[in-house]
């Protein structure tokens, strides 16, 4: 489960474009494949069952297969049922011929060269790269905007399975030292050190039990850094270790962790998660505290003080509030208070009570993001899901919309307010991830990086449709395919819905690979999102539950009745929040889908918040511990709701042993429960990968791997001739 971050600004520089990618000009027709040489039974493993039943709130609920739920590192039984399915797995697998056609065909495509938006720091400039098929991305530093650049972290080196990653990384204000975590076999837990770019010698600090803290904030001196932690959880417990007790400590440079000073913690509310940042101008340290996602109190810091007493701007918990910059003490910050689409506010924070003025009010369309760079605020905003920059003074007056090279997705712009250089990069579809150097002075941009693409991505259509959801809702689709595949085609249905977060359009090799066969790929932007503000998310969430998969069966439904997909070629796929969304509209409408690729879902609803990060789900979905919510999320539950007697579409569910976000006990109960029950002869099956979590982090050979596997076991269930790549 992805967490939503309310402070947005330094997530921005994180690697959206890493996911810019390749795919070849060779295409292939879509045909009826043959399954006479397919396996007409699968011998399941024997998964045993225990006596587990439970009351509550006067309903019975039996949970046979609960001792899934252990770590399979500590329980050998758990260990030896995963080694097993497996086992049964990759031998169901090997009998398709689609599964070697994409895995080759995927090397092939992930070949080429992808940039992250360089950050500017006192003349240097720093950035990610992959070549290609690395298994990580590498950290770079360029001396000036132009020149070439050199190898500062290399984490490729770091493990023989290309496991270990580099994850949240910083560099200093002076542009001397960067502040590094490092990510072992997908583990949410990191381990932060510091090197120094003049020698490339990696100092002795070393922090850890660091999670969640997407940011680490340099001090303006570069005398040390801010980061957030959990308390050190009991040796053997680090997988399943409670989400309690987040903290955010100052780390100074050259002394143990054991020394670092707390800054700020919620001791009365445990569970909240803190987020952070440094204003440009170094004075002031921001938190946002949130224990979810429909809103957070945020507090700064007087770094030139000497207590570094926490003040509280918001102390509430009603709205979002995320600082898009500042001057001096006047502070820009984007909210949803009274304005569900999100507007700009300023408040002088010298003021003993400061006074919310608008600065941008709320629009038609929805902002999603803000900077102040070059005297200019720029922002962003979601036009039925397509980025809209445009640019204001600071005093909130238009001037005019910043030119973008086409109709997709747009990030970036950070810098500082009297520096009008910045950056951003831009994707669609069928637009690999390109970065632009753009001047806010003059309002011009020009290429920084771009890949090499050795493909016209004219032959790959794209367009936006709207359908109607059950309740007559207007909910956005794209749906990207082949020029010339007009006809009918197998088609890959992808949604998420929950969160307020959402996919904007994209390059993905993964799902060219897809199209370049003659399938299409659709995406449904379904309600749980913020692809319409609050009202969106408002309207996907807890009670509302249910409109996600009414608007995601909609979705189906319209495929089929304008003939885009065939009535039995139509797989479905989604991972984390997007797992529980295809678990749940399986169980709903298993006669609408030939296939289902549910990943590192969330299965059981009644047991999300006995595990790791589930306690922070709670305002998303409710607690099982309450009446009312119990008896939503006992409707929906895919765990819960298998139904006997029906039958199913193909299914292949894939978890990683050691995901410690979205515990992999979900997918196994899940997958147990699928193979025990009468729903038909088709394939149900679990994928487990090793020496992986939920995602972030994994290898470029694994997702190749994990991706062949999905395309061909949903290319074989719907249809689809996989050709032979030449």
């Amino acid at each position: 489960m992805i967490q939503k971050m309310s402070l947005k600004k330094p997530l921005r520089r994180a690697a959206l474009f890493a996911i810019a990618l390749l795919f070849t000009t060779h295409f292939t027709s879509a045909c009826s494949e043959s399954t006479t040489m397919m396996p007409t039974t699968i011998n399941y493993p024997e998964t045993k069952r225990v006596d587990v039943v439970e009351e509550h709130f006067g309903q019975t609920i039996a949970d046979p297969y609960r001792w899934l739920e252990n770590d399979v590192r500590n329980d050998k039984e758990v260990a030896a049922w995963v080694e097993s399915q497996n086992k049964v797995t990759n031998a169901y697998l090997n009998t398709l011929p689609g599964r070697d056609i994409f895995k080759n065909r995927l090397k092939q495509l992930y070949n080429y060269e992808r940039f992250t938006i360089p950050v500017k720091k006192s003349g240097r400039y720093f950035y990610l790269y992959n070549s290609g098929l690395q298994s990580q991305r590498v950290l770079y530093v360029r001396d000036n905007v132009d020149s070439a650049g050199r190898v500062l972290i290399d984490p490729n080196r770091w493990s023989k399975d290309g496991a270990t990653a580099l994850a949240e990384w910083s560099a200093s204000d002076d542009g001397k030292r960067v502040v590094y975590a490092v990510q072992d076999g997908g583990s949410d837990w990191r381990t932060i050190r510091v090197l120094d770019v003049n020698t490339g010698k990696v100092l002795d600090d070393e922090v850890k039990w660091v999670r969640f803290s997407p940011t680490i904030a340099w001090a303006k001196d570069g005398s040390g850094f801010f980061y957030a932690r959990y308390p050190e959880p009991k040796q053997g417990t680090e997988s399943q270790a409670s989400v309690a007790n987040h903290a955010v400590y100052f780390h100074p440079i050259g002394t143990p962790q054991a020394r670092d000073r707390l800054v700020y913690t919620n001791p009365d509310q445990p569970n909240m998660l803190h987020t952070l940042s440094i204003t440009e101008d170094g004075r002031y340290l921001a938190i946002a505290s949130t224990p979810a996602s429909s809103g957070n109190k945020l507090t700064v810091v007087d770094l030139q003080s000497a207590d570094w007493k926490p003040r509280k701007l918001v102390d509430n918990l009603d709205n979002i509030w995320t600082i898009a910059g500042n001057v001096g003490t006047r502070f820009f910050l984007m909210t949803n208070q009274d304005a569900p689409h999100l507007k700009v506010m300023t408040m002088d924070i010298a003021e003993t009570d400061p006074v919310i003025k608008d600065v941008v009010r709320e629009q038609d369309s929805v902002l999603n993001n803000a900077s102040l760079v070059g005297e200019r605020l720029l922002i962003s905003y979601l036009v039925d899901v397509k980025t809209e920059v445009r640019r204001y003074t600071l005093d909130g007056k238009a001037e005019s919309v910043v030119k973008l090279p086409g109709i997709g997705t747009a990030v970036g712009f950070e810098g500082k307010p009297d520096d009008p250089e910045t950056f951003f990069g831009f994707t669609s579809f069928n637009i690999p991830g390109t970065i632009y150097r753009y001047d806010v002075a003059s309002n011009t941009a020009r290429l920084w990086a771009q890949p090499k693409v050795a493909i016209d991505l004219n032959q790959i259509a794209v367009e936006q449709r709207f359908y109607q959801s059950k309740d007559g809702t207007r909910i956005p689709m794209f749906i990207v395919r082949r020029k010339d595949v007009t006809a009918p085609a197998p088609t890959l249905l992808y949604g998420y819905g929950g969160f307020a977060l959402f996919d904007p359009p994209a390059f993905s090799v993964e799902r060219l690979a897809w199209v370049e066969q003659g399938g299409v790929f659709a995406i449904a932007h379904i309600r749980g999102g913020s692809e319409y503000g609050r009202a969106w998310h408002e309207a996907g969430r807890r009670q509302n539950k249910q409109n996600v998969f009414d608007d995601f069966i909609a979705a189906g439904e319209y495929l089929k009745a304008q003939r885009i997909t065939p009535q039995d070629g139509l797989a479905i796929q989604g991972a984390s929040g997007g797992g529980l969304l295809i678990g749940a509209v399986v169980n709903q409408r298993p006669d609408l889908f030939a296939a289902a690729l549910p990943q590192v879902g969330v299965m059981d609803m009644l047991r999300f918040d006995q595990f790791t990060g589930g306690k922070l789900w709670l305002d998303e979905y409710g607690s099982p511990s309450q009446e009312a919510d119990f008896r939503n999320l006992l409707t929906y539950s895919p765990y819960h709701n298998i139904q006997s007697g029906k039958t199913y579409p193909a299914i292949l569910a894939t978890t990683a042993d050691t995901d410690d976000r979205v515990v992999p006990g979900h997918t196994f109960k899940y997958v147990a429960k699928l193979q025990s029950a009468d729903i038909g002869s088709k394939p149900f099956l679990a994928r487990i990968e090793t020496r992986a979590g939920h995602g972030a982090g994994k290898p470029t050979d694994k997702i190749i791997e994990e991706t062949a596997d999905m395309w061909a076991f949903a290319a074989h269930w719907t249809g689809i001739n996989v050709g032979n790549g030449k």
